[in-house]
This record gives structure tokens, sequence and C-alpha cells, in this order.
């Protein structure tokens, strides 16, 4: 029986090429789009799910306001931990360490062997034997319990390890000494394996000195703040391993208790708000409200999206097949009744169907599969680095086989069931294409093309409206020049300033370069640098939380930001006088910028002149609100840019900008920088980055969606105009003899396609009117992320929906035309 199933379904396959292309075709893209979105999900959803009990595991993260802005970080005060250890039942173990980034290390091998250097090492941090209970580290030599227990120890991963000592064994390892900054001194005492070697994961941590290190060092701990409740940083971080039983709300209540204690003076005197809140391990790789180290984290929002994408498309191409298979009912009605008549019962037919559909999945996930590498380069910027599609892979066999069920059953269950339920009487009399059967399917074809275009329809819109918003976003006026701008960073632990004048004053003299100017960071940027600023004059005490920029006195040249009133900084080092933007001027009552100069403000205990005030420029990407801002001098020396490079808001820079000539002359002048750059600093890498780019950058995740709406918006059209086009070709083949007999009666070409075509275009209008107030809403919802933002523009609705007409009609002509002047004699010959 089954090979008489398979026989049939082949020879009907064969009587109807088009039909079965166009079902394979589309289902293969909407299968193709679903593995490449599966391995993506799955990729994202295995990290961290090899740690014991993970689900106990949670990051003390903080989320804080200060009057009404609101701020996010992974990072804890240093006096937390203790605190937490002390106070709060209920936690199996408490983890906390301090990330630490070296400018430099040493190690010596032996009293005989020169120091071997190794720069800007990465992913190192100060940790205990706690927390390597928290993790299954599979130790190679030493033991956790011993080897961080005591100052001046340090864990490596095996990675970590070869690098430092390629020649020797882990054991022969063992007390091998490590200068880091030559400062801190410490000798090896554990090798692990590496973290990763057991699943992905978000600790990439490969270096582990030894907590006591910092906790037995009263300079150490001054210098990383390690009893100041007032110092946080994203550097210092505290996981909890929630006891059995123990709720997250119980803790972050305990939590709240020891802020109020310790913080809670201060919060109400300074008017802000602090709250510790726990974190699941799961959430840490798809929350980038408090980020992690060096891990590209994952988007929750672009996940879900490629996931509807992917069943849209499935959806799609779903529609096509039932669409082609309820318009051929009438082709098949006799065969129908004939099986009936025969003795076949509806559970056979319907078997049968079915083994036919699954048959054309079948084959669409061959194509799939042979598509699915072509689709992996078309996603690259959602692919992690490393993903790839291989058939080896068991999740990827048993997530096709699910997939072939699921669109078997979706595409043939209700064509088979429709195509099962005819009555043998009403089929042997010819009835097949009059009656309910014909009305009851062109109803439900004409439901699902509406339905079709609809998600193409909403498609074509979002993608619109999205591009617009990143347009907007890259081309707005921000205040400042862009353009012609790069910056590169000194080595931090270089603070003398003699050396960066050198630098400057060298450069100036490079053909090519304009102004040059040192700051502590560019016009815009992810970095911020606060400080709450008293203004006592006013009738009642005004205190603002302003962001602060430094540079010298060509800063504002450079960016051409204009000053509006007042005067530029007098040159210097210190932190004497201020400017303020004009946003900063409103806030302390001023409406003229004239009334601002010469008024005093209180920061750091400093009774601060207000010297001039400049135009406000967007000193962060368009989602955030322009913010009071004050602009000093740079000062190295002083502790206001220590802060600022402690919190890591701010990273001295050079920004350069070309005077005139054309981009051609750029790689000889960077060669020139690089050059005065490595003679000032020996041995240190310079590297660089344009201003413009870094810009564009910054809206890389809209970009991303941008690109997903365009890549959706062409395969949805280019499914449903697949399935337009089966449905047109099976339309007039039904209509040839009415078409011939309408031209020999004086129809033209015109009037031939007019009646082919409307019916359809009538459709597509229909999904246009439904599919515009659902995008509306989606794309207002979507742009309600952004302060600045584009105008939903009312001729983007009607220029979609004329888009989409134009390629129905497309589509459409295809096979009118062919139709419209085919020969009428042909036709009726066969009559």
């Amino acid at each position: 029986m089954l090979r008489n199933y398979l026989v049939v379904a082949l020879r009907y396959f064969s009587r109807n090429k088009i039909f079965s292309v166009i079902n394979i075709l589309g289902l293969s893209i909407g299968i193709s789009a679903s593995l490449v979105i599966f391995l993506i999900v799955q990729y994202d959803n295995s990290f961290d799910r090899f740690e014991k009990n993970p689900g106990r595991i949670f990051r003390v993260v903080s989320d804080y306001s200060f009057q009404g802005e609101p701020g996010h970080t992974r990072g804890v005060p240093a006096p937390l931990a203790d605190a937490v250890g002390r106070k709060v039942s209920g936690i199996d173990n408490l983890v906390h360490f301090r990330y630490y980034s070296p400018e430099k290390l040493s190690i010596q091998n032996n009293f005989r062997d020169k120091p071997k250097p190794f720069k800007s090492p990465e992913h190192i941090i100060f940790a205990d034997e706690h927390y390597f209970h928290m993790l299954p580290y599979h130790w190679l030599a030493g033991t956790a319990q011993s080897a961080s227990s005591e100052p001046g120890q340090v864990v490596l991963s095996a990675s970590r390890a070869k690098l430092y000592f390629p020649s020797k064994s882990f054991t022969d390892m063992m007390g091998e000494k490590i200068l880091y900054d030559d400062s801190i001194t410490a000798r090896v005492s554990g090798i692990v394996e590496d973290l990763d070697k057991q699943g992905k994961t978000t600790f990439n941590f490969l270096e582990f000195i030894s907590l006591p290190t910092i906790l037995k060092n009263s300079a150490l701990k001054n210098s990383f703040s390690w009893e100041k409740w007032g110092s946080t940083t994203s550097d210092q971080q505290l996981y909890l391993v929630l006891s059995n039983g123990t709720k997250a709300s119980v803790i972050e209540k305990k939590l709240k208790a020891i802020f109020e204690e310790n913080q809670g003076t201060d919060a109400k005197k300074n008017n802000f708000t602090w709250a510790y809140s726990l974190q699941p391990l799961d959430d840490i790789h798809f929350n980038d409200l408090y980020g992690n180290f060096d891990i590209e984290l994952a988007s929750r929002p672009v996940m879900l999206g490629l996931m509807l994408v992917a069943s849209f498309l499935v959806l799609i191409a779903s529609i096509n097949f039932i669409n082609l298979s309820t318009a051929q009912a009438a082709q098949r009605a006799k065969e129908i009744g004939m099986r009936k008549t025969m003795g076949s019962s509806r559970s056979q037919l319907i078997f049968q169907f079915l083994g036919e559909t699954l048959l054309v999945t079948l084959l669409a996930s061959v194509l799939s599969i042979v598509l699915a590498p072509l689709l992996l380069k078309t996603f690259s910027d959602y692919i992690p680095e490393g993903l790839s599609f291989s058939l080896a892979n068991s999740l990827v066999i048993v997530f096709l086989c699910v997939l072939v069920i699921a669109v078997t059953l979706l595409a043939g269950l209700y064509p088979a069931w429709i195509l099962s339920s005819m009555n043998v009487l009403e089929v042997l009399k010819t009835r097949g294409q009059t009656g309910k059967y014909k009305t009851r399917n062109v109803r439900l074809r004409q439901g699902l093309t509406i339905s079709q275009f609809v998600i193409a329809q909403f498609f074509v819109i979002g993608a619109v409206l999205v591009s617009k918003q990143i347009h907007f976003m890259l081309n707005k006026d921000l205040g400042f020049k862009k353009d012609a701008v790069l910056s590169f960073k000194f080595p931090s632990y270089d603070t003398s300033n003699a050396r960066r004048r050198v630098l400057m004053d060298e450069l100036k003299e490079v053909p090519g370069i304009g102004l040059v100017t040192i700051g502590n960071d560019l016009p815009s940027s992810y970095g911020w640098w606060t400080t709450a600023m008293d203004y006592a004059a006013a009738k009642k005490p005004i205190q603002t939380n302003v962001e602060l920029k430094s540079g010298d006195s060509n800063y504002l040249k450079l960016f051409h930001i204009p000053l509006l009133a007042g005067r530029n900084l007098l040159p210097g080092d210190t932190t004497s006088e201020i400017l303020i933007n004009e946003t900063y001027l409103h806030e302390l009552g001023f409406s003229q910028p004239g009334e601002a100069i010469g008024k005093i403000v209180t920061w750091n205990d400093r009774h601060t002149p207000i010297v001039g005030v400049f135009k406000d420029f967007h000193a962060h990407p368009l989602n955030y609100k322009i913010a009071p801002m004050a602009f000093c001098h740079d000062g190295t020396q002083n502790r206001m840019m220590i802060l600022s490079l402690q919190t890591g808001t701010g990273q001295n820079s050079i920004a350069v900008n070309e005077s005139g000539g054309n981009g051609a002359n750029w790689p000889l002048v960077i060669a020139k920088m690089k050059k005065l750059f490595q003679s000032v600093y020996p041995g240190e890498e310079f590297t660089y980055s344009f201003l413009d780019e870094d810009i564009s950058k910054a809206y890389g995740s809209e970009q991303k969606i941008s690109k997903l709406m365009k890549w959706s918006t062409g395969l949805t059209i280019f499914i449903s105009c697949l399935g337009l086009l089966g449905l047109v070709i099976y339309t007039t083949t039904q209509r040839t003899k009415e078409i011939g007999i309408r031209k020999v009666l004086g129809a033209s070409v015109t009037q031939i396609m007019q009646i082919l075509s409307g019916d359809f275009i009538k459709l597509v209008v229909i999904a246009f009117l439904i599919a515009t107030p659902i995008a509306w809403w989606a794309i207002h919802t979507w742009l309600e992320n952004f302060v600045f933002r584009t105008d939903v523009s009312w001729w983007i609705f009607p220029l979609s929906g004329l888009v989409m007409i134009i390629l129905a009609l497309i589509t459409l002509s295809v096979q009118t035309i062919k139709t419209a002047t085919a020969n009428p004699a042909r036709s009726l010959h066969t009559e």
C-alpha cells in the first residue's frame, strides 16, 4: 500500500511540476531559515548549563537613580560581601571577586633568565576558594582549598599556563613566580582546565590571583577602595548560591536593609536611590542592562524577532501549500470519488494526502540543508563566532524531524481533511467544481492569501520605517563635527603630562593634521563621568547631577562646538573654572546664556566660576536625552581625573581632524602618527578609531534589526509572490476557454489582464488595510525606545502599499500577459 501511495504521489507531482516546485521552494526557504535560527537560539541558550544547581546561582547587581535619572551596574561596593556574609542567612556560598587589568606582567623562570614580559594581559581576577566551589573546575594541579587561601598565590587555566610556561609540565609550573605591574608578586599554586571545555560560559577568566593578596595588604585595599561603601565599580562582583527553599525576594529585602544601614543617610542627603537586586545566572548572557566581561551578549528582542521571522516564513510557505492544494481539489475530485467507490476509507485518503505533503516537506528539507550555509552568511550579523551547521549535531537532526512533522501537519492536514470529505455522488456528477466545495475553497484561498500579504505588507512598512530611523540617527546633526576625526588612547599607566604635550607638539607638525586636543573622552560615547554640583545663589539651593567632559582649549574648536556666551577656558591643567551647556543653564534657572557667566557652583568642595556657556550636543546615542554638562580642563594630576579613570568612564585620548586634503592622505598621516606615538611610548601598540565609525557602531543593535527587517521582507515577499504566481497559473488555466471566448467577442488584452488580475489586487489592497494599523502600532512602540526619533510620515504607508501592489502586478503579469495574448482559436479548438 505504501508503495502505491508513493507511486500516486510521484505521478501527481510529475503532472503538476510548477506547483510542486513552488511548494518545495517556499517550504525549503522557511525550513532553512528556521534551521539557522534554531542554531542561534540553541547556542545562546546553552550558556552556563553545566554548573551544579544553576537555578540557585545569582549575581548581585545595582540599580540606582540620581534626581530621577536611572542607572544600572553589575558592580557592588567591596564591603557589601563581608556585610552579607555576617548578616544574611539562607546562602550556601558567597563568592566575591575583583577584575584586574594589569598593564604588564613578567615571568621569571629562574634567576639566570631574563624576565619574560607580557603586555596588557586580560581575563584576570582576584578570587578565593569560594569561586572554585561555585563553578565545576577540573584541577590539573593543586586544590581549591590550598591554591587561593594565602596572599601571593595564583591559579592558572591550562591555556594561560601553556602560554606562560610552554616547555614545562603542569607539575613543574607549580611555584613559578609572576610579577604584575612591578607591584604584585604571586607564585603558581594551581592549574585548572579551561572552563569553556565543559560548555559555553560567561565566566571567561583565565588567571586567578588569591583574594587574600588584597585583604592582607593595606596599600592594595586602599587602592581598590575595599572599605568604602561609596565606591562602586563593575570590576567588583558578588555572586550568591542560595540554599534550597530560599527565595530571591527575601534576600533582596535583607540587602535593602544593609544599604539603609550603611548608605541610607548619604542617599537621603545627596538625593539618590540605590537598590541591590539578584540577577539569575541564566539571565546574564541576555541582559545588556548590566553587561559582562568581554562576552558578546545576546539580545532577547532580536532572538524573539528571529523566531518570529522563522515562524512567519514557515507559515507563509504552508499557506502556499494549502492554497494550491485546495485550488486543485476539483482536478482530484474524480480520483477521490473513484477511490471511495473502490472502498477507500476517509482515514486512508487522509493518510495518502498527508504522505504527499510529507514527501514534499522531505524534499524541501533536503534543499534547506543545502541552503542553510548560504543563510548562515545572510544572517552573519546574528551568528556567534564559531557557530556552524553540521548534521553531526544530534539536536539538528531532532529539530529537523520535529519541524518536518510540524510542517506536514500544518500544511497538509486541512487540505487532506477537505479533499477526503468530498461526497462520492457529488464528485462523480462533476460537482467537485461547484457548490459548497468551490465556495468554501475560494473563500479559504482568499483568506489565506490576505494573511500572507498582511505579513508581507507589515514587513515592508516596518523595514521602511526602521531604515528611516537608522538614517535619522546616522545623519542627524549631533552638535559637533564627527567627520575626519580619529582618536587613540595613551597607555593608562602613563601620568606624565609632559610626554603627552611633547607628542601633541610633534603631531601639530604633521602635514594633514589640523587641530590637536587632549581630552578625557570623545563628544559622543557610551562612557559617563558625572558629579554632583551645587548652586547656592538661587532662592532654593539647586543640586544637579552633571556630566563632565574635560580637555584643553582646542577641544571645543576641533569639534566645532560653539560658545553662546562668555569665553573659552584659559590654558592650564587645573579645574579652576568651567563651561556649562544649555541644559545645565536652564537647570540653574537662567533663560539667557549671559546670565550664568560669573556664577559659582560647588563640586568636590571646590567653588568654581562659570566662565562660558556652550551649545548643547548629543554626548551619547540618541536613545538618551541631553543631560546637564560641564566642561573643564584635563589636569591629569588632579583627583577628578583619577576618579574618571578608576570608574572607567573617562579615557585620555587625542583627537585629530584632517585640515583640507583628501582621504587618500590618511594612510600616510596615520603612519606618521604611529611612528611618533611609538617614539614617545616605545613598545606600546598604536590603535586608533574614527569618530564617525564609532558613532555608527553605537547603533549596531538597531542596524541589525534593520537588516533583519530587510531580509525578512525580501524572503516574505518572495514566498508570497510564489504562492500568488501558483494561484494565478491555476486560475488562468481554469479560465482559458472563457478568455478565448472574450477575445473572440472583442475583449482587448488590457481588459483580459484587468479581469484576471482584479480579484488578486483586491486581496492585496485588503491586506494593506489590515497591515497598516498593526505596523503603525508596532513601529510607534519601537520608536519609544529613542528620545530623539524620526517622524512616522503618512506617505510611508501608501508608498509601501503601492510597492506591494506593483510587486503583485509584476508577479501576476508573468502569467496574465501570456494568457491574454494567446491565440483564442487554440483554446476553443479543444472544447
